[in-house]
């Protein structure tokens, strides 16, 4: 397993001391909670299910949580995570850390290595920096829109991709078992089902991937750290009707995302605009 640290030296340009104390402190965050998280990886564990959504939720997610919470806030920085009780304090804070400390549990519950830990930080709503690790592949994705991207510690961007032929798109699992995705299956393109929304993100704002949509709500911490990556490995990341997401709102679901590599906007809208239900 790749330790879930990056490189400041592979970072072109001068990175200003602020963001650098960011994606230091996203670092250590990570690397924290990986060595946790995958002591628990494939090991028998409680599961318990979330009342008003019924998703699952382990002892792993509420310890990284703590461990997060740890790390990463300082002075009047805010706090919005799905394992925290949301009292909505965050709303008056300039600097929010958005943060999963498990994305994609039932992945992690079936031992399918498809779940990451996931920290964005945003400033005055827009997504500045963001950091996502995959301890079980030992994967890290760190970057900010001022620095740009790292992945386990090289530079990485976006594809930069012109046409969906002969593509991969990267699909919730999920969604393709309930057949939301029967709708592309003649499409040119190829359908690779992902767990976590997070995850998919990141290889996509590290060039590993073309694109990935999903047209079905999302909140908050399921894309903050995801957007501010794609953003800072160049590319592109809005909602379904085209508007740019801005994150720390007091209702925290967005409807659905669509990312990928810059070129690719008019070959992806014309594909979801012929295949959406009339």
């Amino acid at each position: 397993m790749l330790p879930c640290r990056p490189s400041f030296a592979s970072v072109s340009g001068i990175v200003a001391d602020e963001v650098k104390d960011i994606l230091e402190r996203i670092a250590s965050a990570l690397d924290a909670a990986a060595k946790i998280a995958i002591r628990f990886s494939g090991s028998s564990m409680k599961v318990d299910r979330k009342e008003e959504r019924n998703d699952p939720v382990t002892e792993a997610d509420r310890i990284l949580n703590e461990t997060l919470r740890g790390v990463l806030p300082r002075g009047q920085e805010g706090w919005f995570s799905e394992e925290t009780v949301d009292d909505h304090g965050r709303l008056t804070a300039r600097d929010v850390w958005i943060v999963d400390p498990l994305d994609g549990t039932r992945e992690f519950v079936e031992g399918i290595p498809e779940w990451v830990i996931s920290i964005g930080f945003v400033r005055d709503g827009a997504p500045l920096a963001g950091g996502i690790c995959n301890p079980q592949t030992g994967e890290v994705f760190i970057g900010s829109t001022g620095t740009g991207l790292t992945y386990n510690g090289k530079p990485g961007q976006v594809k930069t991709t012109q046409s969906l032929t002969g593509a991969v798109v990267l699909a919730s699992r999920s969604e393709v078992r309930r057949g939301e995705w029967k709708r592309f299956e003649n499409a040119e393109f190829t359908i690779k089902p992902l767990g976590s929304v997070a995850y998919k993100l990141a290889l996509v704002a590290a060039g590993l991937a073309d694109a990935t949509w999903t047209l079905v709500p999302k909140n908050e911490w399921d894309i903050a750290a995801g957007v501010a990556l794609i953003r800072a490995g160049g590319g592109s990341a809005y909602w379904p009707d085209g508007r740019i997401p801005s994150f720390n709102n007091k209702n925290p679901l967005h409807p659905g995302l669509i990312a990928h590599g810059p070129s690719l906007v008019e070959a992806v809208g014309r594909v979801l605009s012929t295949s959406l239900p009339q």
